[in-house]
């Protein structure tokens, strides 16, 4: 198995799509790097989990399932980087390869002498843009061999299809 852990504000800081957002609509840049990364994973099959950073803010971690992918805000004084630590303790073991998406480069050093593998933001966004062009091409091979349906469906209909397909909420 392929464990996919992220620092979330660190993408949002590094990917030109979502650091315009990260000033004035910082939970639509969340969203948008779920979307993103809810693609990644359902192409590839990795486990996704992304950590948001809450340190300083009160309360206790929260976790969810987003499109597949686990969503981890961090407790109350809890930097991502400490949970991501963690997290990688958590999951290493012999059947299981962990990547951690970070730029940070001391993140990087300490997570990799855990026995984690390091992708800079960079390299992740680079993956995730071949992936998109790798379902379009997908998509586009599929709609040439595929039968036309004998029954027109709306648009609404199938976004709705679409929707569904993805485990859409």
């Amino acid at each position: 198995m392929i464990v996919l852990i992220v620092d979330g504000y660190n993408m949002i800081g590094d990917w030109p799509e979502l650091q315009g957002l990260k000033d004035y609509r910082l939970e639509e840049a969340r969203n948008r790097l779920i979307e993103m990364l809810a693609e990644y994973q359902a192409y590839t099959g990795y486990r996704v989990i992304i950590v948001f950073d809450a340190y300083g803010v009160k309360g206790t971690e929260k976790k969810g399932t987003k499109h597949r992918v686990e969503v981890i805000f961090t407790k109350e004084n809890e930097t991502a980087d400490e949970r991501i630590e963690k997290l990688v303790n958590e999951v290493k073991n012999v059947k299981t390869k962990v990547y951690v998406a970070t730029s940070d480069f001391t993140e990087q050093w300490t997570i990799f002498s855990k026995g984690a593998l390091r992708k800079s933001a960079r390299e992740l966004l680079l993956d995730v843009r071949e992936i998109e062009n790798d379902i379009q091409n997908d998509v586009k091979t599929h709609q040439v061999l595929q039968p036309k349906s004998k029954i027109p469906l709306s648009e609404d209909v199938l976004k709705a299809f679409e929707k569904w397909r993805r485990g859409g909420e």
